[in-house]
């Protein structure tokens, strides 16, 4: 007997969490893609150090949760794994989509855009796919997608737009041969226009180092 996979298309539901108020004061709007093991509330965190008053923060969750060891009491998330990764992606990118559709967000705000580990592939997938118009793009302590071509970027104006990839220089998932190929695929993606920064620090987000991004 011989399986056959089918696919269904159906609606979804899920939830994302928000940090501080959006306001005629509010400077910029970030959004934040989480890690794996991460819940975007528990993410936000992070965050809470940036002045409330002109830092509106949006923060998608990623939908797949699971529990992240055997007493089944802490739950954690992935955005996407190497199942089914093309169509699990478009769901993704859907929803948070929707999430800018719910939010109906001003124009004559500072967008950043935020990826930290596995959320730098949604971050930049995002971006890519949706010729997103920001003001600074952040890439903190992740891999970029090995699909994405410069062509998916040639949309940004650097005259107006940053983007910055930061990594901790004792960063156990990181190796020297993994930096090198990633500074090559940087500078082609962003035609050597990203910064790329360094801290003292593991895997790890400092809030400290995002205070220079408001």
């Amino acid at each position: 007997m011989k399986s056959e996979k089918k696919i269904v298309t159906y609606t979804n539901t899920n939830s994302y969490e928000t940090l501080n108020s959006l306001t005629n004061k509010t400077k910029n709007i970030w959004i934040i893609f989480h890690g794996i093991g991460f819940l975007s509330r528990y993410f936000l965190q992070f965050f809470k150090g940036l002045n409330p008053g002109e830092n509106y923060i949006i923060a998608p969750q990623a939908p797949s949760k699971y529990y992240l060891n055997e007493e089944y009491k802490y739950v954690g998330a992935s955005w996407l794994t190497k199942e089914d990764t093309q169509v699990e992606l478009a769901n993704v990118l859907r929803y948070v989509d929707a999430v800018l559709v719910t939010e109906n967000l001003p124009e004559d705000k500072n967008i950043i855009v935020f990826g930290f580990s596995q959320g730098v592939s949604i971050a930049t997938r995002w971006v890519a796919t949706r010729k997103l118009l920001f003001h600074k793009l952040i890439l903190y302590a992740g891999g970029l997608p090995s699909e994405l071509t410069k062509e998916h970027f040639e949309f940004i104006d650097y005259n107006k737009s940053v983007v910055k990839i930061i990594y901790g220089d004792s960063d156990e998932f990181l190796t020297d041969e993994r930096l090198k190929l990633q500074k090559i695929k940087s500078d082609e993606l962003f035609q050597e226009n990203a910064e790329i920064l360094s801290f003292k620090g593991r895997h790890e987000i400092k809030p400290e180092i995002l205070k220079n991004f408001e």
